[in-house]
């Protein structure tokens, strides 16, 4: 029996690695439909910003992958199934460490689309800043658990008082709608007596990776989180989602307007985007 395409279907995300999530669609087709000479050179390139997957210790891992393969292939891939096969990927343990994890990530894509559409495939996952954490995430997906996800660890005590400025490509929710993963990055600006350390709130910002919230709900869990658990002098905390649909969404709370980004909220300045983004 000849299988669908999921292109224009509802269906529900895989949890689990499944290259038979892919699907390919004959070039010939639309060719001779177009009387399209097909005696050109060219490659399709094709940007996931969605790729993704953890680490054996469970540490999420998040990049922008980039295809490309030959305008000669027989097949293209198409969209919704490679979008489908990607997020099949991102609860998939791979590597001892990310720079392992990174470059299995990378095989495994290409060679499932190698045999997909029989041509060469070049895959390449970019991250920024990869880096290890020294601890386990096995328990990152119960929320409930925030109380104890925030206190201290023994290598990594908070901080003494002061300030701390921290930046995370880490964050990901769901969409309180559809149920689609929703990917980020947040940035949390503090000022107070008592201050987590970066891994502490490493370890709370992946305990929201299987929240079914809207994105301006998600940057205000977050900061009414710090705000009851170290009560600090200043506090903001910024949401900038990547893209769906053209769109996206980057919502900003902090305890004083001066403590709000200074260009991401004026309407007459175009900011840069993030890695993320």
């Amino acid at each position: 029996m000849t299988r669908e395409s999921p292109l224009g279907k509802r269906v529900s995300y895989p949890t689990r690695y499944t290259p038979e999530q892919l699907f390919p669609v004959d070039r010939k087709e639309n060719r001779e439909a177009c009387r399209v000479d097909d005696g050109f050179h060219g490659h399709d390139v094709w940007h996931a910003h969605e790729a993704a997957f953890i680490t054996r210790a469970g540490l999420p891992v998040v990049g922008l992958l980039k295809i490309v393969y030959p305008a000669s292939s027989p097949c293209i891939v198409e969209s919704k199934s490679l979008k489908l096969y990607l997020h099949s990927l991102n609860a998939t343990p791979l590597g001892n460490s990310v720079e392992e994890g990174v470059e299995l990530f990378a095989r495994i894509v290409r060679e499932d689309l190698e045999q997909l559409l029989r041509a060469p495939v070049a895959a390449r996952f970019f991250q920024d800043a990869p880096r290890d954490l020294p601890f386990d995430f096995d328990d990152y997906l119960i929320l409930e658990r925030l109380p104890e996800v925030l206190q201290p660890l023994p290598d990594a005590p908070p901080l003494p008082a002061g300030e701390i400025k921290v930046g995370s490509h880490l964050l990901r929710s769901n969409c309180k709608i559809t149920g689609q993963p929703d990917w980020g990055s947040i940035f949390i600006h503090m000022e107070g007596n008592s201050l987590p350390s970066p891994l502490h709130l490493a370890r709370y910002i992946i305990s929201l990776r299987d929240e079914h919230h809207f994105h301006e709900e998600i940057c205000e869990m977050v900061y009414q989180r710090l705000q009851n658990d170290h009560a600090p002098r200043r506090l903001a905390v910024s949401c900038l989602y990547t893209r769906r649909g053209g769109v996206d969404i980057c919502p900003s709370r902090a305890s004083d307007p001066d403590a709000l980004p200074r260009f991401l909220g004026n309407p007459n300045i175009l900011t840069r985007p993030t890695f993320r983004q």
